[in-house]
This record gives structure tokens, sequence and C-alpha cells, in this order.
């Protein structure tokens, strides 16, 4: 599971954090493997701008299920603070953290370079080099010693949306996770370069690789469709420049759209697995089918927090016990 915080119109961020933690405690008691946090700033219907924070909170409201980071994006960060954070993480919930890294800043430039406190503009030409430092931090041989990084086993994976990280966690022989639910058309070609360029390590042997989808489920899909609209418009005033809180399904609903408006949202709604328990479990079957990720990692965006629970309680029960 992947949660950005959603934080949905009439809901402050302290109800949103709240219904994360909740869904947290649900996929811990339903047996999901991972729940990670994406790190997004300057956004003000995303409240996951602060991962390590969250990761915390999140890992002592649960027992079992991993938790981590999708990611953090490393040209914000010194790579020693990174290792700080993590190695304490890892200290405090053995063998439950994810160390889930990209290399966009994930934000405008000027929220980055405020995040880094410099003045030049920020991009990630030196993302090699910050990788092999921050792990260099767990090995204990970095440029100095940190503590408790060092020794620790946070479970790293290269995060991407394009080819360059696919080569990059290839080479490196890392596990690597593809934001398929915002740039499917990159899926494909991402995961067949990033197994051409896969060489064994002491992390693995064989490529593995996880896909990140948008999945919302209900009992019909009209009603499935209903309740992923808002995620569709508040994607669509985003890329228009006017990021805002997640809108309720009637206001998503009585948005006023133009002919191009209407064909963005269609086509990002295509890319998506939208409906019922067999509708869902028919288009988790044939997006595995495609892509032969070894791992479904799912992210639901629904402005109702009992909505979003039931939504992956469906995913949950059409799929549990059912080869896909």
């Amino acid at each position: 599971m992947l949660d950005l915080v959603p934080v949905g119109s009439g809901v402050s961020p302290t109800d949103a954090l709240a219904a994360s933690t909740a869904l947290a405690r649900r996929a811990d008691e339903l047996g999901f493997t991972r729940y990670w946090v994406a790190e997004h700033h300057a956004m003000p219907g995303i409240a996951s701008s602060a991962p390590a924070v969250l990761i915390a909170h999140l890992a002592g409201a649960t027992s079992r299920i991993r938790v981590g980071s999708g990611g953090v994006m490393l040209p914000n960060h010194q790579p020693l603070v990174v290792a700080e954070q993590f190695g304490t993480l890892d200290a405090l919930h053995p063998d439950r953290i994810d160390l889930g890294i990209g290399r966009a800043p994930g934000t405008d430039q000027r929220t980055a370079r405020a995040l880094r406190r410099g003045t030049a503009p920020l991009g990630a030409d030196d993302f090699p080099d910050q990788l092999m430092e921050l792990v260099s931090y767990f090995r204990g041989d970095g440029p100095v010693l940190a503590v408790p990084a060092k020794g620790a086993r946070p479970a790293l994976w290269l995060l991407g949306s394009s080819d360059y990280s696919a080569q990059v966690a290839g080479m490196l022989g890392l596990p690597f996770a593809f934001a398929h639910h915002f740039s499917a058309q990159n899926t494909l070609p991402a995961l067949a370069l990033y197994r051409e360029r896969f060489r064994p390590s002491a992390v693995l042997q064989q490529p593995y690789a996880m896909i990140a989808a948008a999945v919302f489920a209900a009992d019909t899909d009209a009603e499935a469709r209903r309740l992923a609209m808002p995620s569709a418009v508040q994607f669509l005033q985003l890329r228009k420049g006017n990021p805002g809180l997640l809108p309720t399904p009637e206001e998503a609903a009585a948005h006023p759209l133009s002919e191009l408006d209407e064909a963005f949202i269609a086509d990002r709604m295509e890319q998506q697995i939208i409906g019922s328990p067999d509708t869902v479990r028919d288009g988790v079957r044939e997006l595995l089918d495609r892509t032969a990720a070894d791992e479904l990692m799912i992210v639901t965006a629904m402005h109702g927090a009992a909505d979003r629970i039931r939504s992956y309680e469906i995913v949950h029960d059409a799929l549990v016990g059912t080869p896909v």
C-alpha cells in the first residue's frame, strides 16, 4: 500500500493523519505486506511531507506490516541525515523498515531549494554519488560515523517513473519499484530495462520488481468510478498548476470540465483499476500478467476515510486465495 495521506475538502491534516493511521492498522490486520508513505511538499491536498516522522508513528501503531518510504527524495536531503533517520527507525523497529529512494525533488524548484537551504538549481545529476554515500553510512565506511546507521539494515529500494532509476537499480542489484500509477506509458520499457541491466548483488540474486497502481474498489463499478473521480479532478488541477485539496465526490461531479479536461480525466482513469470486486480482480490479473511484476503496491486516494478502508478490504477479499 502506498499512502500520500490525502487531505480532503473540509478535512484537516490532523484528520487525514488519523485516517491514515487507522488504514495502516487495518492493513496490518488484513495481512498486507508493506505500507509506504510518499514525500511531497507544498501541496495542500497531501500531508506526507515528512516520511521519517510518519513512518515512526505508523510503525508504532502497527505490529507486523513493513513500513517505509515511497519514497525519500534524495536530492532534497543530505545522505547523512537520511542514514541517521532510517538507522533510528531500523533500531526502533527491526526488520520492518523499508527505505525507498527517489531522485526527483517531489516538488517545485523553489521549495526544493528551501529544503536544501541552497541557491543553486537542484537536479538529479549527482544522484548516484548521493546514493553511494547513503549506503556507505549503513556499511560503516562513510565520510563520518553515522549513529545509529552503522550496521542498520533497512530494506533499500530504488523508485522510478522512467528508465533512469531502472538502469541504476539493475546495475546495483537492488529491488525496483515503478510508479505505474502516474507513468503507465513507461512501465513496460522501464521494467524491461531493469531486468536487462540487472546484476546479482549481496541484496538480490534475481531482479525483483514492484509496480504501484491506482486501484479504486467499491461494491459496484458505478460507485467505484464515483469515488475515483475526486482523485482525477485533483490531479487535473495539479497538472494545471493549481494543486488543491481532494474534493468530495459531489464537488468532483460538479467541477466544470472542458472537452480537453474530460479527455485528460478519461485517459487517466483508463490507466487505473476501478470497479467492483470482479472488475478489480480481473484488472489486477491483467496488469500482473502484462508486467510480470513480482509485487503490486496499491495507491487509493478517496475523500472518505471509511470508503478508502472499504476499498482496500474489497481488494483483499477479491485477491486473497485467488491466483493472480
